[in-house]
């Protein structure tokens, strides 16, 4: 380090000796920070020591600062460009695989030369504030102290060369937020800023007319310059409208490119206070002046961070799919509501429905079988067994039935959006108990109706096949080829149910990406628009119909897609040559009762219990799987990290001691099922 220091050349503007400086700052391991405090210290010290050489590397810093552009370092570091989510994420892709060249004109590039280790960032913040501070005290005393020699006559001062730099980096910025606020997606999102004057356009205003007299003053006239306050004041109001533009996303849906524009304008007008109380005049005393400084290591702080992670794919995606998330899974709890019963005869409602659904599924168990005796093609075959999900399960939500492995994706997003806080950062456990206890008698009664119905279609159906057609649906060798694959013991048969689980998840996020995509679109509205379906149904009915699509696109396409999801994976499976198949608690229950009439009830009681125990457990996995992939997402979306999962256990297991048959399966009475822990 010592040795460094003799080398700097004051008059020189290459970057290789800082570069070598700051290496010998960095330790071994990033998260050493007690060595990295070690080394800035000792630097600190050395430059006390030897004021020569401070001078020598104050004038070094001056001429580098000097020759290069500072605005793009303060614009385009950690704030989104206008490129667009896509172009963006390409972007940060290819220049992840080869990284862009580098010149000497931008002082973001001098930055890319320095701190070009990604972990810099790390070892960085866990070096105290206060030391930063030092170091820099000890450059800018070497200045003070050199004011007075002859060859730093009239020499600028370093915060002078970083002044016009901010200046214009807060220009750029109200430029860059007045531009995205007259976008289209957003004013047509938000009428009101065509009706009244957009705060958008009013923070531009303001800002240019700050920034003129502040550099008149700068050039030596008499200005008064404005308190900077006025302008976060501005900046605030279009915080507000941004805000009333996600709430508004929450009920009419969103898109990327609209989730893109609010993520990138939330970054520039914080940038921008930032920015603005580094350059304000009249906030004057050393306690403001302390505070400055400490802005200013904060804001270097977070550019080095934004700095090493600019090519990160994962912080592109953080940034604007929690937002996207949020409205998705958001429409996902308006229908998780159904999907939670509060009285008895809402429970009494839910076990019909879920009646009618195990109805459908034993003809839909009879179908498939049916199709594998075609001994079609795989890809046929999958075809084949697709349609049959997939129809099957959008008949199903045509009639209002209910599958209760496709409650948890619903379900968990309600138990999200249902978080209440008390002091704003600790979960009401209570509040969280007692809707989990609601969806878990829900699930309990949504399962029991399902299997109620299911097996009984199942078994009369196969009861009554020799008699149409003289001979068994199945012989017993598929029989037992069907209980072996509800087998929880012998064969993996719980890691295919953890496979339907994810799909049930994955089509849980595809029904609330439609959902919010034709709010979004508004589909009811360009449906009633159709000419030629409006001469061929009439306005009325046009217009229902494109309601309905409205309300229930998510739902129809979500159920569609967990078909293809269910058929198409074990032919993937086929295609890869990996063992990949899946296993649902409703069909499986439905082979079961098939296997039993295939053969003669002939089995005994060892192989009943081990295939009702199969399929309980594949239902459990089920459930398991999609309601815990789907309550993660929903807590992500809404940026809640929950760790009281040991409270929320000891809360249920009370309320389960209180009374275990009302709390699986409801109370006796016909009022609310409150449950008192």
């Amino acid at each position: 380090m010592l040795e460094l220091l003799e080398r700097i050349d004051a008059d020189s503007n290459d970057i290789g000796p800082l570069v070598a400086l700051f290496d010998t700052l960095r330790p071994k391991r990033a998260t050493d920070g007690v060595r990295a405090t070690a080394n800035v210290r000792t630097l600190c010290q050395l430059l006390k020591g030897n004021p020569a050489q401070a001078i020598a590397l104050r004038n070094y810093l001056r001429n580098l600062l000097a020759a290069r552009r500072h605005a793009s370092l303060y614009t385009e570091i950690g704030v989104l460009s206008n490129d667009g989510f896509f172009s963006e994420l390409k972007t940060r892709i290819a220049y992840r695989m080869l990284p862009p060249a580098l010149g000497n004109d931008y002082l973001s590039e001098a930055v890319d030369q320095i701190a070009y280790k990604r972990t810099d960032h790390i070892w960085m913040a866990a070096v105290p504030a206060d030391d930063w501070l030092q170091l820099i005290d000890v450059v800018i005393n070497a200045e003070q102290r050199a004011s007075a020699r002859s060859e730093d006559a009239g020499q600028p001062h370093l915060s002078n060369i970083m002044l016009p730099g901010l200046l214009d980096a807060i220009r750029t910025l109200s430029y860059r937020v007045c531009a995205i606020g007259l976008e289209p997606r957003l004013t047509n999102f938000h009428t009101e800023m065509e009706t009244y004057e957009s705060p958008f356009m009013v923070q531009n205003f303001e800002v240019n007319a700050y920034l003129d007299a502040y550099h008149r003053k700068l050039a030596g006239q008499e200005v008064d310059i404005d308190d900077a306050r006025h302008l976060l004041v501005m900046l605030d109001q279009c915080d507000t409208v941004i805000g009333k533009i996600r709430k508004k996303a929450l009920s009419q849906g969103t898109s990327i490119a609209l989730t893109y524009l609010l993520v990138s304008l939330t970054q520039s007008l914080d940038r921008m206070r930032k920015l603005l109380f580094l350059v304000d005049v009249h906030q004057l005393g050393e306690e403001q002046d302390n505070a400055r400084r400490l802005a200013a290591i904060a804001l270097a702080r977070e550019l080095i961070d934004a700095h090493n992670n600019k090519y990160m794919v994962r912080d592109l995606l953080r940034d604007n799919i929690n937002l996207l998330a949020r409205n998705v899974t958001e429409n996902a709890s308006h229908t998780g509501e159904h999907y939670v019963a509060d009285t008895r005869r809402e429970l009494g409602g839910m076990f019909v429905s879920s009646a009618g659904a195990g109805l459908i599924i034993g003809f839909m168990a009879l179908f498939k079988i049916l199709m594998s005796y075609l001994r079609a093609a795989p890809l046929v075959e999958t075809f084949l067994f697709s349609m049959n999900y997939s129809l099957g399960f959008v008949l199903i939500h045509l009639l209002h039935f209910t599958v209760a492995t496709k409650q948890p994706a619903m379900t968990a997003s309600r138990i999200a959006s249902g978080l209440h806080s008390k002091d704003g950062r600790n979960i009401d456990i209570d509040s969280m108990a007692e809707l989990c206890a609601k969806v878990i008698r829900t699930q309990n009664m949504a399962v029991l109706g399902n299997l109620a119905i299911c097996i009984p279609t199942a078994w009369l159906i196969a009861m009554a096949w020799p008699y149409m057609t003289g001979h068994h649906l199945v012989t017993p060798d598929k029989a037992m080829h069907l209980l072996q694959d509800i087998d929880p013991i012998h064969a993996p048969t719980l890691i295919y149910a953890a496979i339907a689980g994810v799909c049930l998840f994955v089509a849980g996020l595809i029904s609330g990406y439609y959902d919010n995509k034709a709010l979004y679109t508004r589909w009811a509205q360009r449906i009633a628009q159709l000419r030629g379906l409006r001469w061929l149904l009439g306005q009325e009915r046009l217009e229902r119909l494109g309601v309905y699509l409205e309300n229930n696109l998510g739902g129809l396409m979500g159920n569609f897609c967990f078909g293809i999801l269910l058929g198409v994976m074990p032919f993937l499976g086929f295609v890869l040559g990996i063992p990949l198949d899946i296993r649902h608690i409703t069909f499986s229950s439905a082979n079961f009762a098939t296997a039993i009439v295939g053969l003669d009830h002939n089995v005994s009681w060892e192989l009943v219990v081990t295939s009702v125990a199969g399929f309980l457990s594949i239902g459990t996995v089920n459930l398991l799987v999609s309601f815990g992939l789907a309550l993660w997402v929903a807590l992500r979306s809404r940026q809640v990290r929950f760790k009281q999962g040991w409270q929320l256990m000891k809360a249920l297991g009370r309320r389960f001691r209180a009374g275990p048959i009302s709390f699986l399966f409801g109370g006796s009475d016909d009022t609310k099922l409150i449950d008192k822990g």
